[in-house]
């Protein structure tokens, strides 16, 4: 019986194929076409699961697909198809032309051919293995972190891709090395200078003993310049700079290895809006450094919801999140987005975004069993309570479900939650992404000094 409805299919998908393109039945080799382009006006379609593409998502239902990680490699995400990917008909309105605004469109690959480079700056959320030879206890080049990662542990924070390798797979990029193991050929696609434990403030993150911080960052990225533009004239290299996206996740440590650490005064110095005012003016000076280096184009990623992570949650009685967290980075958002726009004006040549990462966090956590999330308030790999108190330990077993978690240890998130974040900050709209995507900034066409 499955083998006669195989056959069936088959012979449907030849014969609208056929029909599509318009087939005469003469043999012999004709001018190509477009398969039925401006021949068929539209296509109606009735079947079960096999080609349902959200027609259940609103009924009250069991049988439905508009979660992660339905969707995982569908151009928008989860829509309902039961897939990763296109359906059959999908494909069949493609081949005969059928598509339209809310319908099936042409896969496109965001930025793909648009962006030679992506230069990657911030903590461990990003960080890919520049800690792994510093005297640091920062540090995740072992077992079971990278457990869903081609290749094991590299010194990703998490079990498999970070929010800056799924972007960079978006825009049609390599994964961008380390700063630790580019070198010639290999920076030429971009180089990763995040380092956990790293802050806007230098001082920030000392209790791990070896990190970079930003400022330092900023100086292995003029290192880098100087290797690449030696045989370059200026004005190629300020050109091709003036394209690549210059993504920059910094902050959090500030507040989780600075401002919230009993052996620093940082709290006793300044409330919360000023501590907020005093990140931004440094992080103001340091954008500028990198726009005075050539850089054009920044995606500029927000603060999460740092009161929900594990660690805090485990500080918590009632194993909530922490509100006086969450209300303490505020400010620091705020003046961020204004920090932005004030580039935005004063710096000629530029786009600043806002990658909204505590938005998108928070419709996670509020939405996550649509996301295909069952376990949101524990690490997958840790000790103690939420298991947050001690993170992820060498050779420890993690969860098997690992799909379902949002957290992977104490601080980071999942490769999944990643992976949704990086296709936000892409793809997303206004609420994620502002005042537009990455995607859109690749496309910009910016001017140069």
């Amino acid at each position: 019986m499955a083998a006669s409805k195989q056959r069936l299919w088959c012979f449907v998908l030849v014969m609208l194929l056929a029909l599509a393109a318009g087939v005469s039945g003469q043999s012999g080799v004709e001018e190509p076409v477009e398969a039925g382009r401006g021949v068929v006006p539209a296509m109606f379609v009735f079947g079960d699961s096999l080609i349902d593409n959200g027609n259940n998502n609103n009924l009250a239902s069991f049988a439905k697909a508009n979660y992660f990680p339905y969707g995982i490699d569908f151009n928008g995400g989860p829509t309902g198809r039961f897939s990763n990917g296109y359906t059959i008909v999908d494909e069949i309105a493609l081949a005969a032309g059928v598509s339209g605004q809310s319908g099936v469109e042409e896969p496109v690959e965001a930025g793909r051919g648009v962006v030679p480079a992506m230069f990657v700056f911030g903590d461990s959320l990003i960080d890919n293995g520049n800690n792994n030879n510093l005297a640091s206890f920062a540090k995740a080049n072992y077992f079971p972190y990278g457990i869903d990662f081609n290749g094991g542990p590299t010194g990703r924070f998490s079990n498999g891709y970070t929010i800056v390798d799924e972007i960079a797979d978006l825009l049609g990029l390599p994964l961008i090395p380390p700063y630790s193991d580019a070198s010639g050929d290999q920076a030429l696609h971009g180089v990763n200078y995040a380092s956990a434990a790293a802050g806007i403030l230098d001082n920030t993150g000392r209790n791990f003993v070896g990190r970079i911080p930003f400022n330092q960052q900023i100086k292995n990225f003029e290192n880098t310049l100087d290797q690449i533009t030696g045989n370059l004239e200026a004005d190629d290299v300020a050109r091709d700079l003036a394209r690549c996206i210059f993504f920059v996740g910094m902050g959090s440590n500030d507040y989780l290895n600075n401002y919230l650490m009993p052996n620093y005064p940082t709290r006793n110095q300044y409330n919360p809006q000023q501590y907020a005012n005093l990140l931004v003016q440094q992080y103001t000076q340091q954008l500028t450094r990198l726009y005075n280096l050539g850089a054009r184009k920044f995606a500029i990623a927000g603060l999460g919801l740092m009161g929900c992570i594990p660690s805090i949650l485990a500080q918590s009685s009632t194993g909530s999140c922490s509100q006086e967290v969450n209300q303490l980075v505020m400010p620091f958002n705020a003046n961020v987005k204004t920090m932005l726009n004030n580039l935005n004006a004063n710096l000629p040549g530029s786009k600043f975004i806002f990658v909204d990462i505590a938005r998108m966090f928070q419709d996670i956590l509020t939405n996550s069993r649509s996301y295909g999330f069952g376990v949101i308030n524990r690490g997958c790999c840790g000790i103690g309570r939420n298991r947050g108190q001690i993170t992820c330990l060498p050779f420890q077993t993690p969860c098997q479900n690992r799909q379902e978690y949002v957290f992977w240890d104490a601080f980071h998130p999942t490769a999944a939650v990643n992976i949704i974040m990086g296709r936000e900050a892409v793809r997303g709209n206004l609420r994620v992404a502002y005042p537009i995507n990455i995607e859109q900034l690749a496309n910009l066409e910016v001017k140069t000094n």
